[in-house]
């Protein structure tokens, strides 16, 4: 390999990757145990007005607070934590997640219904802009947030630390801030 093309591979900044989510889960706001999710819709659902209708073990058909937990909040996985009240995506449109290969952060971006990937509230303006029909079925930039979740450290150090960094399991909760 001459130095040349070394040192073009070198200066290769490490792709990012889409991860799937291990499972979908939402702390009771009663008991505080985990109760899994059935969908990235239906957690999706939860999450938009968690602070207006707060989740509780009864709303899973034959749960309740005495039942035990569903997950347990260990280092077993890389437990990602979403802020309560995001929207949910207009009809056609995906909230995706991008964990970088470092583990450092999440970036967020939504797939179009024409399969085209924006990253900014300024790329779903123009997007709308080109596309009037979404505009005129009531889709607005207002209905996109790019917050990201939250990687919890604490979990994700002891992984790292222990050399068990490959799990790419992903649980999701809503905070009740």
């Amino acid at each position: 390999m001459t130095m040349e093309k070394e040192s073009s591979l070198m200066k290769k900044k490490p792709k990012k990757f889409n991860y799937t989510p291990g499972a979908y889960a939402v702390q009771c706001y009663k008991c505080m145990k985990w109760r899994s999710v059935g969908s990235k819709h239906e957690f999706e659902t939860i999450r938009a007005s968690f602070i207006e209708d707060p989740w509780y073990c009864n709303k899973n058909p034959n749960v309740s607070c005495d039942d035990p937990a569903d997950l347990e909040y260990d280092a077993s996985r890389i437990w990602i934590i979403d802020k309560p009240n995001l929207p949910k995506p207009p009809q056609g449109f995906e909230r995706e997640l991008v964990l970088r290969r470092c583990y450092s952060k999440i970036d967020a971006h939504y797939t179009t219904p024409t399969g085209k990937k924006v990253r900014a509230p300024s790329e779903i303006g123009k997007f709308l802009d080109s596309k009037s029909e979404y505009k005129e079925a009531g889709v607005d930039v207002s209905q996109f947030c790019f917050t990201v979740p939250k990687i919890m450290n604490d979990m994700f150090l002891r992984k790292r630390e222990s050399g068990d960094d490959k799990s790419r399991n992903v649980k999701s909760k809503v905070e009740d801030d």
